[in-house]
Parts: C-alpha cells; sequence; structure tokens
C-alpha cells in the first residue's frame, strides 16, 4: 500500500512538471538547424562574410552577417520580418541595437515580431569574446527564444 501511494505521488509529481514545462512555453523543434556559408558574394567593405541558417531543414533561412566594427564583430540575424543584432566584443557576447544604416525591417515590424524583454536579458550571454564557430552556435540556440511565441513559424 506504501508503495502504491508512493508510485501515486511521483506520478502526480511527472504530470503536474510536464503541464507547467508546457504552460510556460518551452519551445521544442529548434534544436535541428544548419548553418552554412553563403560564398561568391560582392560582401562590399564592411560585410567580411554571411551564413544561412535553417531550422528543421527548412527553406526559410534565416541570413546571419558579420561586420567588423571598432568594438569588435557584430552579427545582423534577419529575415523578412525581424532583424536582430548580436555582438562579440570584449565585453562578451549578446544582443545589441541594429544600427539604422543597416536596418533592412521597418521597426514597427520588428518590434512586433522581437520579445523585447528576452532582447535584454540577452544582452549578454557570455562575458567572453567569441569566435565566428562558438557565435554562430550561440544565435542558432537563442534566437528562437528571442521571438515572440505567435512568430515562432518564420523559423520553419
Amino acid at each position: 500500500m506504501k508503495k502504491l501511494k508512493m508510485f501515486s505521488v511521483f506520478v502526480i509529481c511527472f504530470l503536474a512538471v510536464s503541464i507547467s514545462v508546457n504552460a510556460t512555453g518551452f519551445r521544442t523543434g529548434f534544436n535541428d538547424y544548419a548553418i552554412e556559408e553563403v560564398e561568391n558574394l560582392n560582401l562590399g567593405k564592411s560585410v567580411e562574410k554571411v551564413w544561412n541558417l535553417t531550422y528543421n531543414g527548412s527553406e526559410k533561412p534565416v541570413t546571419v552577417v558579420k561586420r567588423i566594427t571598432s568594438d569588435g564583430a557584430v552579427y545582423i540575424v534577419n529575415s523578412k520580418f525581424f532583424e536582430v543584432c548580436y555582438a562579440s566584443t570584449s565585453k562578451g557576447f549578446g544582443t545589441k541595437t541594429v544600427k539604422k544604416s543597416w536596418s533592412s525591417v521597418p521597426a514597427q515590424i520588428n518590434d512586433v515580431v522581437v520579445n523585447s524583454e528576452e532582447w535584454k536579458k540577452q544582452q549578454v550571454i557570455t562575458p567572453q569574446k567569441v569566435d565566428d564557430e562558438k557565435a554562430l552556435g550561440l544565435i542558432a540556440s537563442y534566437l528562437p527564444g528571442l521571438l515572440n511565441e505567435n512568430y515562432t513559424h518564420l523559423l520553419n
């Protein structure tokens, strides 16, 4: 009888945790991503590299453009409906405001798609400066959490 009660408590706790994870919007489906460098482009003076980031084999890639600034490297992540800037500087790696001259998405649209609270949380993802490989991995991992729940389909 005691074992049955313990088992019942275990099952109830497991269900409660499962429901709370689902209710918090824990996102799945973004663990499978691919990053491919785009080659043979006329990148111009300020653009160093370009990559396409796709989740789950989607045909809607997100473009990541690397630019070098006096502070370090910035990675502009954009699609038709949003853009975000991540920077790798001596202060670490995290989100940063996109310069207006680099921006191609109207602010009204971007503000609806990007979660401003999550953007603030991601201002310092790591306190170390990172290389391209680490930066792209962090971008791929943190980007889905940066979009408002109703717009994560833009990545699939």
